[in-house]
């Protein structure tokens, strides 16, 4: 009884602490004051503001197009590489392979960062593309880490499928593509869902990479709020907070939901 006890209160501990500044700024996005730490009443007028800062929604704009592209680029390299170095077994590179998917995770970003804006800047000078460094160069960026990440997720998933249905399929004259469509993609479901929602959310997060392989007139929300918060944090930093806190909570929902079904369905 005591030890339940106490497992309880370490776990509502370690929820207050995680959660706790997550709530203020909640909080506080309905501050009447324009001081952020001090409390004057309630008021939604910073979301009013918000709505009518170019800069602020331009640059959440962006980040939300170079996510979803950089997370949808990086799920598909991610599903290759894995299905590679799961179902082909032993092959000449295969060593080499591994290591390239998985160097990012332990790469620190600053260094990831400098070798790409040297990348680009090298392939200007030689074929002229990509012409100066704007959406397409973070996009590149952010699937390139965001790889790393899915393969790992989709590796996990995919050593543990049952390979005899597949093979079975293949017995019933099902070609290999469309074994690979009918039976291994729905299986991969909830781990693909994962892998791109974990690229989303490092894509949008990202702010060290994007300040290396971005140009003018393609900042993203994260270069943009942490130039704000240098003169101070503004009001209307924590409604924006707000909005993003409910968005992404919504797609956890959703996700979730649609993992558990399809789980229920591969049962």
């Amino acid at each position: 009884m005591q030890r339940s006890l106490s497992l309880r209160v370490a776990a509502f501990a370690g929820f207050v602490f995680l959660y706790a500044p997550i709530l203020s700024l909640v909080i506080f996005s309905f501050n009447e004051s324009k001081l952020v730490t001090v409390w004057g009443g309630f008021s939604t007028k910073w979301y009013g503001e918000l709505l009518n800062d170019p800069q602020l929604l331009d640059a959440a704009w962006v980040s939300l197009k170079v996510s979803t592209i950089s997370a949808t680029l990086a799920t598909i390299i991610g599903t290759l590489a894995s299905y590679a170095l799961v179902r082909f077994g032993k092959f000449r590179g295969r060593l080499t392979l591994g290591g390239l998917v998985t160097a990012p995770l332990v790469m620190p970003e600053v260094i990831i960062g400098l070798s790409l804006l040297l990348l680009f800047v090298a392939l200007e000078n030689l074929i002229g593309w990509p012409a100066g460094r704007g959406m397409v160069t973070i996009v590149i960026a952010h699937a390139t880490f965001g790889a790393a990440y899915a393969a790992v997720v989709l590796q996990s998933r995919m050593g543990s499928l049952d390979i005899a249905i597949e093979e079975a399929a293949q017995d019933l004259g099902a070609r290999p593509l469309r074994v690979f469509w009918d039976i291994t993609l729905p299986s991969l479901a909830p781990a693909l869902i994962s892998a791109w929602l974990l690229a989303f959310t490092l894509s949008l997060d990202d702010l060290v990479i994007a300040s290396f392989v971005t140009g003018p007139g393609a900042s993203t929300l994260p270069m943009v709020i942490f130039s704000k918060v240098r003169l101070g944090v503004s009001p209307e930093i924590n409604a924006l907070a707000t909005l993003i806190i409910v968005a992404v909570s919504a797609v956890i929902v959703v996700a979730a939901w649609q993992m558990q079904k399809a789980a229920a369905e591969t049962r």
